[in-house]
């Protein structure tokens, strides 16, 4: 017996969509981060230590808020949630490529991975798929 169950057309275009949707946010995230340490230098009030705090405010602020927006999706909706957090991405994106101080693209960062969606992702995935 096939243990194994084949997606349905719709199970696979849920799958590919957010698929797409994670890389495209993870490209245009990390594509960044090989040359930055070379730009954050030109910042002003850089220094090693805050462009390291500056790659490293992603990260910070994805592992504050990934269960709280989880949970809020659970109450407000997958979709709008997801939403939400692509627009947190993107203000945070424009904050950083437009400030010219290291701090700037530290809050800008922080902002990036405040719209932790990666949660919200896997749970509508889970939503929209059969076991």
């Amino acid at each position: 017996m096939n243990v194994y169950k084949i997606m349905t057309a719709s199970e696979k275009r849920s799958v590919i969509s957010l698929a797409l949707l994670y890389a495209s946010r993870m490209l245009g995230l990390f594509m960044v981060l090989p040359v930055f340490v070379l730009y954050g230098q030109e910042l002003a009030g850089s220094s090693e230590i805050l462009i390291g705090v500056a790659i490293g405010a992603y990260g910070l602020s994805q592992a504050l808020f990934q269960v709280p927006f989880g949970a809020l999706s659970d109450r407000f909706g997958r979709k709008k949630l997801i939403f939400f957090g692509l627009l947190l991405f993107l203000i945070g994106s424009l904050v950083a490529a437009l400030s010219t101080t290291i701090y700037g693209v530290i809050f800008g960062r922080f902002l990036q991975g405040a719209g932790a969606i990666a949660s919200v992702l896997m749970a509508l995935l889970s939503d929209l798929t059969s076991e």
